[in-house]
């Protein structure tokens, strides 16, 4: 096997195990799963461009990784507003004794 496929495939793994934990102790009080599932996705997306901007095997990679980079981080903060949102609806407005 090429070195560089044994490489790609070590990173797709770990990223997959990292998502997979970070999904695994998002608390259900915090997040949807489906927001926390989309999160750790997009985490994984970032690392992934992160990796194949630093690479710098061409420019053209380097610009797509560095969109990647953007859109997924945008994506993963937008997620975090948006249960930030959610959680704010389930807030009590009386006053706590």
């Amino acid at each position: 096997m090429n070195s560089t496929l044994i490489d790609s495939l070590f990173i797709f793994m770990l990223a997959c195990f990292i998502g997979f934990e970070v999904i695994r102790h998002v608390s259900p009080l915090l997040h949807t799963p489906l927001m926390s599932l989309t999160n750790a996705l997009d985490a994984i997306a970032v690392v992934g461009a992160i990796v194949m901007v630093g690479e710098r095997k061409s420019e053209f990679a380097t610009v797509l990784g560095v969109i990647a980079i953007v859109a997924a981080t945008s994506n993963v903060v937008g997620g975090f507003f948006i249960t930030d949102r959610m959680l704010k609806m389930f807030k009590s407005s009386r006053p706590t004794k």
